[in-house]
């Protein structure tokens, strides 16, 4: 009654090669008892027979002090509640025990009453109370935060499970849950062996027929995830494979199909420029220096840009003077500045913002070589100041000096650079948020509002001139790559900066601290390179073509 021959077997089994593996496995074994052997062959039958699994992700809000809150479901959680599951999903959410708080999710399985389930698991994430919205002493969208955190927790834990499509209801806000599913199971693993490589599931939207999706709102998220997760690729790709050279050509490739224009100069264009600063770091390099110009036009051509100019040390041993050992493993990622100008910039393209921009990359490596510049060098910038170098390890501010100053060829509406020119911002901040100094209230008030949508938030440090004296106290020099004294370093390296800016709405920032993360401190963030603050500085773009900007205060 129970025999089958190999042949049956496999043409049951024989949609996938996991489950022809599994097939195999249970002929391999065999028992004394053969109603084992028979209770095996069955169950096996079971497994051919499943379809290709599906999860749903929905929310339910409750109060996270009050562990005997029964939750209430997101809307679309609750009609699949009542049509799918006939109440079902919500009792047993009850029985397993107290609702999940933000950044959790619990997994259900089987709660449809088919015996051959559409949604295979689902994961039930925890959104806080119904009335979160702005905290203006955390300076967060606190109900936008919780619904990244808990879809991207629920989405990794899917993914672990080699869940094939995972769908996502917009938990009150589309955006925010698309930015938490496709940042949270983005993984860097090119260089891995397919076998060994971890699953990541398709991420879609769920909807129902007679139900209003924001699918905009949906596009837009997952196209700032995608941008941040470029920038996180980019910071990970190690320095040996992601030389100056290369990194020109994979910007090239990845913007020329977005309808961004990349023009790459060489070093005998910086020379033309008189670009000395920025040569002087990267001669000790057998790597040439290059300097990258991205141009996107999304309106008239006689509207003035906003211009980025993005740090791009693809490798920085600190010159000379060494950085510690502990250091270097992570400053493959000193480019970062540059690789979110590239993310900032097809995310721009890729939503048709009406806006200009034009980004500035210079990019060299910082290395020990026999034509390494030294401490005590002199070297002499695009509009002629003289700049003592202190400190070969705080090669960055030159870097980005004669960027700045090329930008005012452009007749800029503002000037953004974005780098990682000191490690004390971790000491500052940790990884709560990058240091921002500017001369503009308009520009900190935007980048601030910014900041609170996207939860990748800033924070405001002096540009005083009590620390532009201290670049200055040298004299033997205009400036100095470090300054009098032993504190104040940020803030210092932005006083340096804005030596170089003669006119105009400026802003710098700081992304050293929050290069790196932990995994622990953000859901949609692995271990590693962390691609902050790119969805911040897109919506900062977007939030400058748009007048209702102010954040809303929750109920």
């Amino acid at each position: 009654m129970f025999k089958f021959s190999r042949p049956v077997l496999f043409r049951m089994c024989g949609r996938s090669a996991l489950v022809r593996k599994h097939a195999v496995q249970v002929m391999r074994r065999s028992y004394a008892s053969q109603a084992i052997n028979q209770m095996l062959l069955l169950q096996q039958m079971d497994i051919c027979a499943d379809q290709p699994s599906r999860a749903l992700v929905v929310g339910v809000y409750a109060d996270e002090e009050d562990k005997n809150d029964a939750g209430i479901l997101t809307p679309a959680g609750w009609k699949y509640n009542l049509q799918k599951t006939q109440g079902r999903l919500m009792e047993v959410l009850r029985m397993s025990g107290p609702m999940p708080r933000r950044g959790e999710a619990r997994l259900l399985f089987a709660v449809e009453p088919d015996r051959i389930p559409y949604y295979s698991v689902v994961a039930v994430v925890g959104l806080g109370k119904e009335c979160l919205g702005y905290n203006p002493y955390e300076v967060l969208d606190e109900q936008k935060e919780a619904i990244r955190r808990s879809v991207a927790a629920a989405c990794r834990i899917l993914a672990e499970l080699d869940t094939d499509r995972i769908e996502v209801e917009n938990c009150g806000h589309a955006e925010s849950a698309a930015e938490g599913a496709a940042l949270g199971v983005w993984i860097y693993q090119e260089l891995r062996d397919p076998k060994s490589r971890i699953f990541v599931p398709a991420i879609d939207l769920y909807a129902t027929k007679d139900e209003i999706c924001d699918i905009e709102g949906w596009r837009i998220g997952l196209q700032k995830a995608a941008a941040q997760n470029l920038t996180r690729q980019l910071q990970e790709m190690p320095s040996n494979l992601l030389t100056p050279t290369a990194f020109a050509q994979n910007v090239v490739e990845v913007l020329c199909k977005s309808g961004v224009n990349v023009e790459v100069k060489v070093e005998g264009w910086a020379e033309s420029q008189s670009m000395h600063a920025f040569l002087a770091v990267g001669k000790a390099s057998c790597e040439p220096p290059i300097f990258l110009e991205l141009s996107y036009y999304g309106t008239c051509a006689e509207e003035r840009p906003i211009v980025l100019v993005g740090q791009g040390i693809t490798y920085d041993a600190g010159g000379l003077c060494l950085k510690k050992r502990e250091e270097l493993f992570h400053m493959r990622g000193d480019m970062t500045g540059a690789a979110v100008v590239v993310a900032t910039c097809r995310a721009v393209a890729g939503l048709r913002l009406p806006v200009n921009i034009r980004g500035l990359i210079p990019l060299c490596e910082n290395v020990i070589g026999c034509n390494s510049f030294r401490p005590g060098d002199m070297v002499k910038s695009m509009n002629g100041k003289t700049i003592e170098v202190q400190c070969t390890d705080h090669e960055d501010v030159l870097v980005l000096a004669d960027a700045l100053l090329y930008a005012q060829n452009f007749c800029p509406k503002c000037i953004i650079d974005i780098g990682t020119c000191s490690g004390y911002m971790r000491q500052s901040l940790d990884e709560a948020a990058c240091g921002v100094f500017t001369n503009s209230e308009i520009l900190w008030q935007q980048i601030k509002h910014a900041s609170m949508h996207t939860g990748d938030r800033v924070w405001r440090f002096p540009l005083w001139n009590y620390y532009s004296k201290a670049v200055r106290a040298g004299g033997r020099s205009d400036v100095q790559n470090y300054g009098a004294g032993r504190g104040g370093r940020p803030c210092k390296a932005a006083a340096f900066l804005r030596e170089f800016v003669p006119c105009g709405q400026w802003m710098h920032i700081d992304a050293t601290n929050v290069m790196v993360t932990n995994g622990l401190d953000f859901e949609y963030l692995r271990r590693g390179m962390a691609g902050r603050p790119t969805r911040t500085l897109i919506e900062f773009i977007a939030q400058t073509i748009c007048k209702d900007t102010a954040p809303k205060m929750g109920k």
